[in-house]
């Protein structure tokens, strides 16, 4: 633990240095626990719009592990932040 000397700093000035930096520890703590984004899921129809491609191709871009799809309910999704990381730079 550090120990700290106050020397010659009157009552005010120390609550106002105390507050400025509980202040900060707060808005650094804001930081971290921001809502996260929802995740949004397409369907295969939307991804297929998305990307101007066939239902053929996206399936086989999913059987060759290009993209991974979710199930639920026999619905086949894709999330959005996966198709956009896909995408890549040439």
């Amino acid at each position: 633990m550090e120990q700290v000397q106050i020397i010659s700093v009157n009552p005010e000035e120390l609550k106002n240095a105390i507050i400025q930096e509980v202040k900060n520890e707060f808005d650094a703590l804001k930081l971290h626990l921001q809502p996260q984004q929802k995740t949004k899921y397409l369907t295969r129809l939307e991804v297929c719009e998305l990307l101007k491609v066939s239902l053929v191709t996206l399936n086989t871009w999913n059987k060759n592990g290009k993209l991974k799809a979710f199930g639920i309910g026999g619905r086949v999704l894709y999330r959005q932040e996966d198709i956009e990381n896909s995408i890549i730079k040439l």
